[in-house]
């Protein structure tokens, strides 16, 4: 791009971002200048012109901007604040290196040879590390997987978090007003939203809920659903629990598709503090602006491309379709025709718009302009669902691998814990101590349906690194690089 280019683009940007001033500014300063240059004379009939204005008049249309003003105020939708967060840290114990997960694999005897092979090339191509972890069932030869051991891996994860948040925050069990927990795959009953009420004597009016079956987006899922319960309840606080429990979910047959989970699952979940307290507004850590959420679930390519089903000798598993790269960012697309308008600058909306409507009826063939959405955003938190994946939508919103850093380092450290990564990438934008007050976050989570959902927070003062964060013994030695991509996988 030639200095000439790259200066109109710009000017243009600035013009554009600054109209209202630009059109304003200039107006007053002239009204301003012919103010000071009046005659003494004119000053007096301008005065003059103030005392003939009938006294009735002004108190009436006092009175209409005071009720105006507060109508204004009054039905402006509540803020909503995140208070603070906390992921898991998997023990020492739960660690799961490759070699480990070779020779455990090595173990089964359901495994084929070439099974065994390809989820090792998998592995060496995934992008995770060697410190990722696995539940306390997996450890044990030969896997016995069972709901009792489910739910163990349930309290030790949720447990800790939920712990974790309320030592972080000071705030009792009993002040929570709204209770939202989100497991895909493992659902028992009494739910895990009962299990939390009981363990911690939350009061009986608390109003709780539990999705299931919703996938790795179902974290930002769960964030709306606390959101329109707190634009209704003032005064409140929600406690919001994402994880997965994988168990129970270990693939043992030998379809390809279904053996990727294996490689790329592992252990983790975080707990989040929401609320609508003016008080919080003083040591919230962020505020929620927007959440936007698509659905491509009327496609069948898109319903089926994450799909839980059983194979050939019925051994349960969930499926990865070869497709799913290509449909994530398909899913993205769509979800960004709606958050754009929220979030881009002026500028960048006219480049889209102007775009659009030429390629529709001037040349089919023009390039589609993708917004520029660092112009909007200084941190990005894509789901880690996979090396591959994370690539795909860096691609398609044309961002540095700086920018991806967080998603990337996250698959990395802790591997894929579906709807709870971009809270550990979060923490690690935090832990790196580049969260400013006023900075903008966008977390996207990609899951199965398929679904595309976004939450847009806003920095309400600069966050620095905690000493028992998740990340906090780690962060010096990050970024590392993550070893090669992973696909095609089915080959």
């Amino acid at each position: 791009m030639s200095m000439a280019t790259k200066y109109f683009k710009l000017c243009y940007r600035y013009l554009f971002n600054n109209l209202l001033a630009i059109l304003l500014v200039p107006g007053l300063i002239t009204i301003l200048i012919e103010v000071l240059y009046l005659a003494p004379v004119d000053f007096q009939k301008l005065s003059a012109s103030f005392q003939a204005f009938d006294a009735f008049y002004l108190l009436f249309f006092s009175l209409a901007l005071i009720v105006l003003a507060t109508i204004y105020f009054t039905s402006r939708p509540r803020t909503i604040y995140l208070v603070d967060f906390a992921c898991y840290k998997p023990p020492t114990s739960c660690r799961f290196p490759i070699s480990k997960f070779m020779n455990h694999s090595k173990q089964i005897e359901d495994f084929e040879p070439s099974s065994i092979e390809f989820q090792r090339k998998i592995l060496e191509r995934s992008g995770l590390g060697e410190d990722t972890s696995l539940p306390p069932a997996h450890h044990a030869i030969p896997f016995t997987p069972t709901m009792a051991k489910s739910r163990e891996e349930s309290e030790l994860v949720i447990f800790s978090i939920v712990d974790s948040l309320f030592q972080k925050t000071k705030v009792k069990p009993r002040d929570i007003d709204i209770l939202v927990v989100n497991c895909s795959l493992f659902a028992p009953t009494p739910s895990l939203s009962a299990m939390i009420v009981n363990k911690y004597k939350m009061r009986s009016n608390i109003r709780s809920y539990n999705l299931s079956g919703m996938g790795c987006s179902a974290g930002i899922i769960s964030i709306d659903l606390a959101r329109d319960e707190l634009l209704v309840h003032a005064n409140s606080y929600a406690l919001v629990v994402t994880t997965e429990i994988i168990t129970e979910h270990w693939y043992t047959g030998n379809r390809r598709s279904m053996l990727l989970a294996n490689c790329l699952f592992r252990m983790g979940g975080a707990a989040v503090l929401l609320s609508n307290k003016r008080r919080e507004a003083t040591r919230a850590k962020y505020e929620l602006l927007h959440v936007v959420r698509t659905h491509k679930g009327a496609d069948d390519r898109a319903y089926r491309c994450v799909y839980q089903e059983e194979d050939g000798e019925k051994k349960i598993g969930v499926s990865l379709s070869r497709d799913l790269t290509e449909i994530a960012g398909g899913a993205l697309k769509a979800n960004i025709t709606t958050i754009g308008p929220l979030v881009l600058p002026l500028s960048e909306q006219v480049l889209f718009f102007v775009n659009k409507v030429g390629r529709r009826f001037a040349n089919p063939k023009w390039r589609p302009y993708v917004p520029d959405f660092t112009k909007a955003f200084e941190h990005f938190c894509i789901h880690a669902g996979g090396r591959a994946v994370i690539e795909e939508l860096g691609t398609k919103l044309r961002l540095s691998e700086e920018q991806t850093e967080a998603s990337r380092m996250t698959l990395h450290r802790f591997g894929n814990t579906s709807s709870s990564s971009p809270w550990y990438e979060l923490g690690y934008v935090e832990a790196k101590g580049r969260m400013r007050k006023g900075d903008r976050v966008w977390q996207i989570g990609l899951g199965s349906g398929f679904k595309c959902n976004s939450a847009v927070w806003r920095c309400r003062r600069s966050v620095g690194r905690e000493e028992e964060g998740v990340w906090a013994d780690c962060i010096d030695e990050y970024p590392v690089h993550a070893g090669g991509g992973e696909g095609p996988y089915l080959d």
